[in-house]
């Protein structure tokens, strides 16, 4: 287990993704997929309240743990702010879709609460306050922040450190072997102020599972459009590194670049989603692979 930056949370070195279920993986489906989670050890759950349709990968969460009866040993992290339905970082907003989740989760708590993305029409101190009276009020724990810049970051934890608020105590950026924008402004800034980082996309939208190797032969993945867009000369030279890595280690191309981003300094855990329990063996092989500092350096 890891320690999740300044917090008290123990999670697991995998955060299973939610987005797929009610989505590409149906209840029956995601259940199976995180019946395996648990079994493998995985605690850390990662949801929104957009996924699945609008509040459909809250619901299939919310019903499996209360049908395992395991509320207390999961971790569950889900977000607000870009929904249609419930969009916007208002006090307002934030209230009424923090009760909505919490309904749809089956729950008294939300472990880990995101800004889902930036408001820019929101004050940030209203924004700030809301999610200060949720902890305070113990329907809360901790707070994220995702798709930040790292300018509007350090501004939020400043107004929190002014006002004597709750803190961001996690950062959800877009990073990845091919997506490396998060270590120029935001990775300093997340090591100087003790925060923790959960990447997603961690597998730059299946380009880093290694099956898209044509943009001829994309599959009928939802997201292999996005996928076979990495296929340039840097996003083959990284696929090559990951091949020499994974052959050497007798695992897949997926668990070699899970296992990279989750060695980076101030990552704590990638999040990456399985439609299937089948695919969910190669992220959780992610988890106890150790990389040499070769290796490291090879895929970096």
């Amino acid at each position: 287990m890891t320690k999740l930056g300044n917090t008290d949370l123990d999670v697991y070195g995998l955060n299973l993704g939610g987005n797929v279920f009610g989505w590409t993986a149906d209840e029956e489906t995601s259940f199976a997929v995180l019946d395996a989670y648990a079994a493998a050890g995985g605690n850390f759950v990662d949801t929104a309240d957009v996924y699945g349709g609008g509040g459909g990968s809250e619901e299939i969460l919310g019903r499996w743990v209360a049908a395992r009866g395991n509320r207390d040993n999961v971790v569950i992290a889900t977000k607000v702010g870009a929904w249609d339905a419930r969009p916007g970082l208002s006090a307002k907003n934030i209230q009424a879709a923090a009760e909505d989740s919490l309904r749809r989760l089956n729950t008294d708590h939300i472990d880990l609460y995101y800004a889902h993305r930036d408001d820019r029409d929101t004050p940030l101190e209203e924004t700030l306050e809301a999610f200060d009276a949720l902890v305070r009020a113990g329907k809360v724990r901790y707070l994220g922040a995702s798709n930040y810049t790292a300018d509007r970051l350090a501004e939020a934890l400043s107004i929190s450190d002014k006002n004597g608020l709750a803190r961001y105590a996690v950062l959800q950026p877009h990073y990845n072997l091919v997506e490396r924008d998060y270590e120029r402004d935001l990775a300093p800034l997340v090591d100087r102020e003790g925060l923790a980082t959960l990447p997603y996309f961690a597998l730059a939208k299946g380009f880093l599972t290694g099956k898209y190797r044509s943009k001829d032969e994309t599959g009928d993945s939802p997201r292999a459009a996005r996928a076979v867009s990495y296929l340039d000369g840097g996003g083959e030279r990284v696929l090559a590194a990951l091949d020499e890595v994974a052959a050497a280690h007798g695992v897949s191309v997926a668990t070699v670049a899970l296992a990279w981003l989750r060695v980076q300094p101030t990552v704590a855990a990638p999040i990456a989603s399985a439609r299937t329990p089948e695919q969910l063996t190669d992220l959780i092989a992610s988890v106890s692979l150790s990389l040499t500092p070769d290796e490291e350096a090879s895929l970096s």
